[in-house]
């Protein structure tokens, strides 16, 4: 496909078109010159990977609402999903050209990490309050741990084998699959990786839930990235809240 074409299914959609622009006006890129079109922001600053990835992951989640009951103290789902799609963008520009994996990929692994999330709201309503009420009393306790308990499967079990069946890549499933594991060295290891590495450092700044863990050094050996680098990455997201709280709303009231 070429820029004209993914400009065109942009502008189909006049809350995605605003907000493709927006972002990429925002400070977080801090392009030079005005961004006066989709096709300015899509060629000048966040390219044709990411930009396509973003209305996937926006259709994706037009496809199941959010749940109305959910964990409380815990960060608003669709905010949490562009936070990490985010972060994970600045690290994976962070990594080594030569092991870099595909950047518009690794944004959607961060944008769909929790999709089970929301699959286990739709298909299991009456089991869901009962996650939602065991994860608030066990804030120590990985999601995983609860859910295996009252159900037998987790939400990234759920999550990965829905990416296989929609027939997305497999380095997508894989990343749902395998993003708590921060050993995980199977194939297509960097996406699991990544989203592992973006959502505990987002935890650790209390955004998201579930408790917080010191990342070992092996991750960031593993991805070629420094804790410095990794803080930075993470910094320069924190800063554009506002753009991103945007971003995130648009997310959240699918038209």
């Amino acid at each position: 496909a070429t820029v004209d074409d993914i400009t065109g299914v942009v502008e189909t959609d006049p809350a995605l078109a605003a907000q493709v622009v927006s972002w990429a006006a925002s400070p977080y890129y801090a392009a030079p010159g005005k961004i006066r079109s989709v096709e300015d922001a899509i060629v000048r600053v966040l390219g044709f990977d990411l930009v396509i990835n973003l209305a996937l992951g926006l259709a994706l989640g037009k496809t199941l609402s959010l749940p109305k009951d959910h964990p409380q103290q815990t960060t608003p789902y669709w905010q949490q999903a562009i936070y990490s799609a985010a972060v994970i963008e600045g690290l994976t520009r962070a990594m080594p050209r030569a092991q870099r994996p595909e950047a518009g990929l690794t944004y959607l692994a961060g944008l769909l990490h929790n999709f089970g999330y929301l699959v286990l709201a739709h298909v299991f309503p009456p089991h869901f309050s009962l996650i939602c009420r065991h994860l608030e009393v066990n804030p120590h306790l990985s999601a995983g741990y609860i859910e295996q308990h009252l159900l037998g499967i987790s939400r990234e079990q759920i999550g990965a084998w829905l990416m296989r069946f929609w027939d997305m890549p497999e380095e997508l499933a894989t990343a749902l699959r395998f993003q708590h594991d921060p050993d995980y060295d199977g194939a297509h290891s960097a996406y699991p990786n990544l989203v592992c590495l973006a959502v505990s450092l987002l935890r650790n700044r209390g955004i998201g839930s579930g408790p917080q863990s010191e990342i070992p050094d092996s991750l960031f050996e593993r991805l070629g990235i420094s804790r410095e680098k990794a803080e930075d990455a993470l910094n320069k997201v924190l800063q554009a809240e506002v753009a991103l709280r945007e971003l995130a709303a648009q997310f959240n009231h699918p038209h």
